[in-house]
């Protein structure tokens, strides 16, 4: 029989190999990260709420899935060119400024929406031009909030703080659209809005409380289209960095099948034409399978192999999009892509910690801006490569091929830089 002894050794060592699993939250003892921490936390949920009610409203006011597919480009494009130039704006200016002004942009915007909402000014031309502005001011706030961190956080807690922030988006686009849903019957869909505004100034608050972050001195003071330049230039020479973006999109165009649910949630999986619960389960499986991996990132931000890790993490990821191809059962395709996204999860943490660590200072917003346009433009070129490889050779083919050719790109590009392989975090 076991002694006391020994039966709390085991149970202590449980413990141990549990703490080390789940979600590393050291640099929440960080004051300064804490703070911006949550105002990602608040951010994340409210910003899914308006994500819902823009493209809700407008067809509710047309009753047209083309004036709703409008949303996305107006979408894109605002992220695509403030997103670059936000980055040469939080290089050359303080970030907490930076932030301040781009926070209250956003929440101005929001506050907007739910005005014209409220008061049924029923415009679809001003509810878009109003979600342009708002993400505007989204594509100025993001790349400074990231390259803020490596500021607030010593080098070997970047990778959990990248996990941190990670893992507290993706519960945001879970728990945000379920919150929606569920507002709208009760509330009504302006109050979308107002929550997100009211949270947007409750994080404003936050950010008034972190410190200065001021550019260094080899620092540029302006954010022209030089600067944008500089950033392009210097990003060229940088091949672990360049290989990381490559990966990136590879993985995002080759393997991000989204396009392809609605047609296979029906044609597969058995949805009535009207829609069902397999389209629900398909778009909900990346982002679930995402936070459940962040719930338990201690285990893999630790590994200071980064550069293996992310090889790995983004080949797992076209190795899971393969699976999803070839399945005919919904529950099976759901495992597979949560598996998927777990691995995108992985694969965005040591990405993030290698772009605050190897990136200088003065570069980091500008790499953030450029990190931001690859996380927003992927998946929007992957919908047209995949949605027209799908009505060419069907939605089995288009996916298969696709997982297949994230591995095969993958391998070659990291294989044409062997250094990136080898790539591990100092300290």
């Amino acid at each position: 029989m076991s002694t006391d002894a020994e039966t709390r050794g085991r149970r202590g060592r449980a413990r141990r190999l549990l703490g080390k699993a789940v979600i590393d939250t050291r640099p929440l003892r960080i004051r300064d990260f804490r703070r911006l921490w949550l105002t990602t936390a608040v951010t994340a949920v409210g910003s899914q709420l308006t994500a819902v009610a823009v493209p809700k409203q407008i067809y509710d006011l047309t009753g047209s899935s083309g004036y709703v597919g409008l949303t996305g480009a107006v979408g894109l494009v605002p992220l695509l060119v403030f997103g670059l130039w936000g980055g040469a704006i939080a290089d050359a200016f303080d970030r907490r400024t930076v932030l301040l002004v781009s926070n209250l942009g956003v929440a101005v915007a929001s506050g907007l929406l739910w005005l014209q909402a409220f008061l049924h000014f029923d415009s679809v031309a001003l509810i878009l031009v109003l979600l342009g502005v708002g993400q505007a001011f989204v594509a100025v706030n993001m790349p400074t909030r990231s390259a803020a961190v490596a500021r607030l956080v010593p080098t070997a807690l970047l990778p959990p703080a990248v996990a941190l922030n990670f893992t507290t988006l993706t519960f945001g686009m879970v728990f945000g659209p379920l919150m929606a849903g569920s507002l709208i019957p009760v509330l009504g869909l302006s109050t979308l809005y107002l929550v997100d505004t009211v949270a947007l100034f409750g994080a404003l608050a936050l950010v008034s409380l972190l410190p200065a972050i001021r550019p260094g001195e080899g620092a540029s003071r302006r954010a022209g289209i030089s600067d944008i330049a500089d950033g392009f230039r210097y990003l060229a020479v940088r091949k672990l960095l360049l290989v990381s973006f490559l990966v990136d999109i590879i993985a995002m165009t080759a393997g991000m099948p989204r396009a392809l649910f609605p047609e296979m949630a029906e044609r597969t999986f058995g949805d009535p034409p009207g829609g069902g619960i397999a389209l629900g389960w398909l778009f909900a499986a990346i982002p679930i399978g995402s936070a459940l991996f962040g719930l338990f990132s201690g285990a893999f931000a630790r590994i200071a192999r980064q550069g293996a890790a992310i090889t790995v993490a983004v080949c797992a990821w076209g190795l899971a999009v393969v699976g999803f191809g070839l399945s005919n059962s919904l529950w099976l395709a759901v495992l597979f892509l949560a598996l998927g996204g777990g691995a995108d999860l992985i694969s965005a943490v040591h990405r993030g910690s290698m772009l605050q660590t190897e990136a200088t200072d003065e570069m980091r917003g500008r790499m953030q801006g450029v990190f931001t346009v690859v996380v927003a433009g992927g998946p929007r070129v992957a919908d047209v490569l995949h949605g027209w490889g799908g009505a060419a050779f069907g939605t089995a083919v288009a996916t298969t091929v696709g997982g297949v050719l994230v591995v095969v790109l993958t391998i070659a590009a990291v294989a044409a830089v062997p250094s990136f392989w080898r790539y591990r975090l100092a300290g």
